[in-house]
């Protein structure tokens, strides 16, 4: 062994110039507890990972619970959670224990029979993180793997826990900074290692996607999805070739690319499939990043919004395909990537299905990436089709608003056609069940747009978009903002049935073989379908609104259903008017578990609150008001609300008492007064000056807003 070993190290000296190098240790296999194999074919009893088996197909074969007895579920046992934040993720079950994270990254371990408490932990993330979190203080899952159970903290760590009791076995810093970095997503396991990446493509963040050894928490290896400052050469030739699609200095924002959700291990070819972000920033002019001439594909901005594969055990690039070039609508492609065995024009084939945000179900296949299909599944206008061979989308010059100077209204929106909300396939019924947000966004480009050390970098002008004090503006806005639960058949590329719903941004869906299909909504119910027909077959008030995916297990011979219900993400914070479209936002954190004949019962939530406006007179000058709002929409809007209307988790600052004052003002946006709820200061932005505009700005807002309550 001696001898080998020193021959291995010569070896490595002499052909240094070479790039030899042995890389770090890697701990063996897990041999007990949750390992490799169990991953690749699950119990039935079982959910192990994320999408229940590597393929991310969330189907389960049990089938106690049918089409024709499902009108008996009833909640066997619920937990009340002690944070008030949206709840994504999707439990594990593993030998009677039930694995969960919530908001703030906490994890809570349950008996999966009886409810009862086993134990806790909380990472104790800073509740300043929540200033550079896009889109709430969400958490979307743990992985099990040998004796411990992994979560990734959203300021950016993975820890370590022993499954046995919540105790720390390692925790490693993730991210390269924590002020454009933070975690959301749930890790995944590849033959022995942690995989996650990380948010931040509206910050200053370059995606990557890194690997960690399950015992020791050091990192294996990191392959990062945009092209650094090539004055400091390039980590690959995949970077490399990236690079020449790129203009501007790039590298100053990060270029986004984030891969803050999507990671998909298939064991049979070995590799590792993730989605990727939006370009940062997203208006292409802000930074030049798209000013490029020359070889196809010039500008496209590699490899955001696309579909990468890397060897599972090197990280090494394998293959790409690119769903949205010169991507500028946050059309991120971070949707779940769901494997599976299809017959396609005839043949069998292991295919990767996307349902990103763009519009459209993309077919590929696993081993080389080859674009099979792309179907409009949804209504779209950024494109005017793609080519049937490559995929390649024609963009519509329209869509390319930083060209006009003008207002652009895409569809889908930002939230996306489909978002991370977890789709699931029935491998019955050929079915794919999506989670469909129907709706648009309105873009206008901030051409001026200079760099800041905080808040989002999107390069737009959020002032020119905000929702107007018009009833029949809000009116046809929220009449054309819909959400949709759609069954599509992948094989023959089409629908084959829709359940309709008044608002978007519903919950993940369950299917099983128990020819049934489940899915928690916005507007406070869990649903269960028939897979095949969608027939609605039963539901249960939540008394929250649900965004969360469901999953199933077995114990005893007794199969449960479970899901976490808490309101929150991206539709509770930004969409301003449009955040009541399913009915007063509320936040009641729970997880809800259901069986056969059980007949439990929820305690009546509190009543809604209701605030009438009551704000100061409007004293500031037009001037400054439009200062305000320009201030408002770029730092403000993304926690607060577009146009100073906030949903049910961050204070609507209509309201504020701080209108009144503006020392006070100055003190929480400056000063920092409530930098332990999250509300940092952003005096590297601001100035006293830029405070009052911004106050003067909201009470101009209330007031408009107590005028139409007064109609």
């Amino acid at each position: 062994m001696t001898m080998i070993r020193s021959s291995i190290l010569v070896a490595c000296a002499a052909l240094a110039l070479a790039g030899c190098n042995i890389g770090p240790q890697v701990s063996d296999p897990a041999t007990s507890g949750v390992t490799d194999a169990m991953l690749d074919a699950p119990p039935p009893e079982e959910w192990l990972t994320y999408g229940r088996d590597y393929g991310e197909q969330r189907f389960s074969p049990l089938d106690q619970i049918t089409a024709e007895n499902v009108s008996d579920l009833g909640l066997a046992w619920s937990a009340d959670l002690d944070t008030a934040r949206g709840q994504e993720a999707t439990p594990l079950m593993h030998d009677g224990v039930l694995y969960i994270s919530t908001a703030w990254s906490m994890v809570k371990a349950y008996d999966a029979r009886t409810g009862e408490l086993k134990w806790s932990y909380d990472p104790e993330v800073p509740r300043e993180t929540l200033a550079v979190a896009c889109c709430d203080a969400v958490n979307r899952g743990v992985a099990l793997y040998g004796d411990k159970v992994y979560v990734a903290t959203l300021n950016g760590d993975l820890v370590a826990l022993n499954q046995s009791d919540g105790t720390v076995a390692w925790r490693t810093t993730v991210v390269p900074d924590t002020t454009s970095y933070t975690i959301t997503g749930a890790p995944r396991v590849a033959n022995g290692k942690i995989l996650i990446g990380s948010g931040g493509a509206e910050y200053k963040a370059r995606g990557f996607i890194a690997a960690y050894d399950w015992q020791t928490g050091e990192e294996v290896w990191r392959f990062h999805t945009v092209p650094g400052n090539p004055a400091d050469g390039f980590e690959n030739e995949a970077m490399e070739l990236a690079a020449a699609t790129w203009g501007g200095n790039w590298w100053e924002l990060g270029g986004g690319g984030t891969v803050w959700d999507a990671i998909t291990f298939d064991p049979e070819t070995n590799l590792v499939l993730f989605g990727t972000g939006n370009a940062e920033p997203w208006n292409p002019r802000a930074n030049g990043r798209n000013t490029v001439e020359g070889q196809e594909g010039a500008g496209d901005n590699l490899y955001t919004s696309s579909i990468v594969a890397v060897d599972a055990d090197s990280g090494e690039y394998r293959w790409h395909f690119q769903e949205t070039p010169e991507d500028r609508w946050d059309y991120d492609s971070n949707a779940q990537i769901t494997v599976a065995s299809m017959t396609i024009e005839g043949a069998e084939r292991r295919v990767a299905i996307h349902v990103p945000k763009n519009g459209y179900v993309y077919v590929l296949d696993v081993a080389t990436g080859e674009f099979l299909s792309g179907t409009p599944w949804t209504p779209q206008n950024w494109t005017l089709g793609i080519d049937p061979e490559t995929g390649r989308p024609q963009i519509n010059p329209a869509a390319r608003y930083e060209q006009s100077d003008a207002l652009w209204v895409s569809v889908p929106g930002a939230a996306g056609a489909h978002s991370w909300q977890p789709m699931s396939y029935s491998p019955q019924t050929g079915l794919v069940y999506i989670p469909a947000n129907n709706g648009g966004f309105p873009f206008v480009a901030n051409n001026d747009f200079e760099a800041s050390d905080i808040g989002f970098q999107t390069g737009l002008n959020s002032a020119a978009t905000a929702m107007p004090a018009d009833l029949a503006v809000r009116q046809a806005a929220k009449d054309a903002t819909t959400g949709a639960l759609v069954a599509w058949n992948v094989a023959e590329g089409r629908e084959a049935w829709r359940a309709n719903y008044t608002g978007p941004w519903n919950g993940g869906t369950l299917a099983t073989a128990g020819n049934l299909l489940f899915q928690g909504t916005a507007d406070e119910r869990f649903i269960a379908y028939a897979a095949d027909s969608g027939r609605q077959l039963w539901s249960f008030a939540t008394q929250s609104g649900v965004i969360a995916a469901p999953m199933t297990y077995s114990l005893d011979g007794t199969q449960y259903v479970a899901i976490m219900v808490g309101w929150g993400g991206v539709w509770d914070i930004a969409p301003g008017a449009l955040a009541d479209i399913s009915g007063t936002p509320r936040n009641i954190s729970r997880l809800l578990v259901f069986k056969l004949g059980a007949d439990g019962t929820l305690a009546a939530p509190p009543a809604l609150a209701q605030r009438a406006l009551d704000p100061p007179p409007v004293t500031g000058t037009p001037a400054q008001i439009a200062a305000g709002a320009l201030i408002y929409g770029r730092y403000c809007s993304v926690c607060h609300g577009d146009a100073a209307i906030s949903g049910a988790l961050n204070p609507d600052l209509r309201h504020s008492g701080a209108l009144n004052q503006a020392a006070s003002m100055k003190a929480i946006v400056l000063d920092g007064a409530f930098a332990h709820r999250g509300m940092v200061s952003f005096a590297t932005a601001l100035d006293e000056a830029g405070v009052e505009n911004v106050r003067h700005y909201i009470i101009s807002r209330a007031n408009e807003d107590k005028a139409l309550e007064g109609r």
